[in-house]
């Protein structure tokens, strides 16, 4: 298999199981705030599929729209009168990424698959084992995506996971399971908690509030 049908094969599984998982959830599951700040589980998974359909024209009409920083808001906002059962259908009619999530040989929908999924999984208490390739995979993936901003939270610390084969830079260590050093790299401060090491402090304070 190669590199490129390697990530569009995961990217396609863990939509996969993301939409078995939803599959699970109650209405007030669906209503629940993620980690994603200030979307709802039904706003993550609105926004997973929120680009699938748009060719050249629609993506430069929502960038037009919402510019770069809410372009992302801009297609929850568009999906919002659909429903937690329409929303899982889309979701299951697009199992293999399109369009933009398609970008980078599949890069965009697999990091950013794993990423939401956990974002529904941690806030409602339902954890998950991520497959350990696809896991290895996203976490070599993330470090120098500039979209994340997750260069600048670990500039100078040793990442390294206790699960899986994966480490990452040199200074202070922060150390934990993988899925926590995927989370803390994008951002969410929830998932400090399953860290330790004298890096952490460094890493929380560069966590956005």
């Amino acid at each position: 298999m190669t590199a490129v049908g390697s990530m569009m094969s995961m990217a396609h599984d863990e939509r996969a199981d993301l939409a078995d998982f939803l599959t699970t959830l109650s209405p007030q599951d669906w209503e629940t705030p993620s980690l994603c700040s200030k979307w709802s589980v039904k706003d993550v998974v609105a926004h997973v599929i929120s680009y699938e359909e748009l060719g050249k024209i629609g993506l430069l009409k929502r960038f037009a729209k919402g510019w770069v920083v809410r372009a992302n808001q801009v297609g929850v906002d568009e999906f919002a009168p659909l429903s937690a059962p329409q929303l899982l259908a889309s979701l299951r009619n697009h199992l293999q990424p399109q369009g933009l999530t398609a970008g980078f040989g599949g890069m965009i929908a697999l990091v950013d698959g794993t990423i939401h999924h956990q974002d529904i999984r941690r806030s409602l208490g339902r954890p998950r084992s991520v497959p350990p390739a696809r896991l290895e995979r996203v976490l070599g993936l993330v470090p120098g995506n500039p979209r994340l901003g997750a260069g600048r939270r670990i500039r100078g610390l040793q990442l390294r996971a206790t699960d899986v084969d994966w480490a990452h830079g040199s200074g202070p260590a922060v150390t934990g399971p993988g899925e926590a050093l995927l989370m803390a790299m994008a951002g969410r401060r929830a998932a400090l908690a399953d860290l330790s090491g004298p890096g952490c402090a460094t890493l929380a304070a560069r966590m956005p509030e």
